[in-house]
Formats: structure tokens, sequence, C-alpha cells
């Protein structure tokens, strides 16, 4: 990231775009992964985005936004699967370090979301802690089913939307920042292949709305 650090949703909504818009086209600048910006975030942390993403190997949110040390403050669950820790982690972000923008990130082929839709379709559930996993999953699956959604990147798209929209509806604290225009939230789907990200819900004003998705 070059500059001064965003402030507000719609500014680090553009730099988060331009981050992805670089890794998409293989022109990236890989910002503040030097030594010098390590000696210098040493002391504190001023990040300009939360991200919760699906814990997923190839979905690294410094690489596919191209961004580096302290600007990020990353949450990641198999799913992106939300619960007390992870709305705590972001409210943290949101009041502690002030921080104007969360995004929920997504992406195609997910497992967690085919495992959850094996599961409906079968009636069968998981053993072990993955039986959680699914279960959190679950509910955005059966929604969108119910819309007449058949595959797991729709369904995942649906839990991207679901999630975005649970975050405001359980956590009091991020919901008044976004009416107050601190903050604002948006759902990204990711594309294994070609690394785009594309919106699915915006909750709050980045200064653009996401397309039609179904």
């Amino acid at each position: 990231m070059s500059g001064s650090r965003p402030q507000t949703p719609a500014e680090a909504w553009r730099e988060l775009l331009a981050g992805n818009g670089r890794f998409v086209s293989g022109d990236v600048q890989h910002p503040n992964q030097d030594a010098a910006r390590r000696a210098d975030i040493a002391g504190g942390q001023r990040p300009f985005a939360t991200f919760f993403g699906c814990s997923d190997s190839r979905v690294a949110a410094e690489v596919i936004f191209d961004q580096g040390l302290g600007d990020l403050f990353v949450i990641r669950t198999a799913g992106h699967v939300v619960g007390p820790t992870e709305l705590g982690s972001m409210e943290f972000g949101a009041e502690v370090l002030d921080i104007p923008l969360i995004v929920v990130l997504g992406h195609d082929s997910c497992g967690a979301v085919g495992a959850t839709m094996e599961a409906v379709e079968s009636g069968t559930m998981p053993k072990g802690l993955i039986r959680d996993l699914v279960q959190r999953i679950m509910p955005s699956v059966v929604a969108g089913k119910h819309q007449g959604m058949t595959s797991v990147d729709e369904l995942m798209a649906e839990h991207v939307r679901q999630t975005v929209n649970l975050i405001v509806e359980r956590s009091t604290r991020c919901a008044e920042r976004v009416e107050d225009g601190r903050l604002a939230i948006v759902g990204l789907t990711y594309t294994l292949a070609d690394g785009r990200a594309s919106i699915a819900e915006v909750v709050g004003d980045i200064g653009e709305s996401p397309a039609p998705t179904h």
C-alpha cells in the first residue's frame, strides 16, 4: 500500500480493488514487506481492512490483494464459519484498531461448503468436530437450495451473503459503526483460477453496489 492509510470504507475498498487488479494482471508491487516496514510497525499496528476468510491455503488475503505487513487484520476459519470468537475479533478490529472495512472472503470449489452440500443431500453428518463446521454452514446451503441453487459455487456465494448479514445481526457494535458510516462490510467471491475477487454483498457504503449474482 502506498501513501497514507485509507480512512473510510470507500478508500479501503479502492485500495483492495487496486491490489486485486495488480494480482490478477501479474503486476504486483509487494508493498510493505521489507525490513524498514517491519521496524516501522513493531511498536503498533494500523491495518485498514479486516479479512474474514476461508482457511484454504490458496486464499491468502495479503497475497491476492497485494498488501504487506500491517495492512490487513486477518481472521480465517474453514468455510469462513463465524462464531463468538470471530465476531469478537471483528469488533476488536473495528473498535480498538478503528478499521473501516470488513471483508468476508469466500472462494470457488470450497471444500467446507461441498461437505455441507453432501450432508444435506445424503442426510448423513460427518464425524468429529467437522460436524460442527457443517452445522454452521448448513443454514446458508439450505437457504440457497430453496432459491434453486444447485452448485457448490452458487451455494458458496450464498454463504458469503449470509455471513455478511449475520455479522450485522449478531454484532451490535459493528452494526452501529455501519449505521454511522465508520464501517462497511463487503462479501467477496474469489476465483482460484484467475485470482479475481467479485462483490457478492455489501452492507454500508463502499462507493459501489454489488452486481446481481442470481
